[in-house]
């Protein structure tokens, strides 16, 4: 059976270095079984990778942004990894909760956030299975056009 990394190399994606804090806070903090994400954004090789409103003239469109969240699972996953050291750890993807900041007449947030959850499905397997919000919000930290929260449950 693949391993979740070995699972992220078949879709030519590896575990990226944590992002670091933009403020005051961790990227993420396990309490007994479970590990929080702090928020993730769509950063890769230490860049904001879009900004703006989904769904307004100047920000990404459904499909872009769809992209931004699975960035930001995967971001969400390195912070994981860094608390637990091994991604096999991981017993369970518990929760994931999902910002898009929309231009007021977009409704496809949910759409959007399918980006972590997808990824997050392929690389933990049935472990990736979880309980899920998608919201829409006015602003995001650096004008991100998304973000992403993960709870995992985790095996000692």
């Amino acid at each position: 059976m693949a391993t979740v990394e070995e699972r992220l190399a078949e879709l030519g994606l590896t575990v990226p270095e944590v992002v670091p804090p933009v403020a005051a806070y961790v990227p993420a903090l396990r309490n007994g079984n479970l590990v929080f994400t702090s928020g993730q954004l769509p950063m890769k090789d230490g860049a904001m990778s879009a900004t703006g409103k989904v769904g307004s003239a100047d920000g990404p469109d459904a499909d872009a942004a769809k992209e931004l969240a699975a960035l930001c699972a995967l971001n969400a996953i390195a912070a994981i990894k860094s608390v637990v050291g091994d991604l096999e750890k991981v017993t369970q993807v518990v929760k994931v909760v999902g910002f898009v900041a929309s231009d007021p007449s977009f409704t496809g947030q949910p759409g959007v956030i399918n980006g972590a959850s997808e990824l997050l499905g392929t690389a933990f397997g049935d472990r990736g299975k979880h309980a899920r919000s998608a919201v829409g919000v006015a602003a995001l930290p650096l004008d991100a056009a998304v973000e992403v929260e993960v709870v995992v449950a985790v095996a000692d």
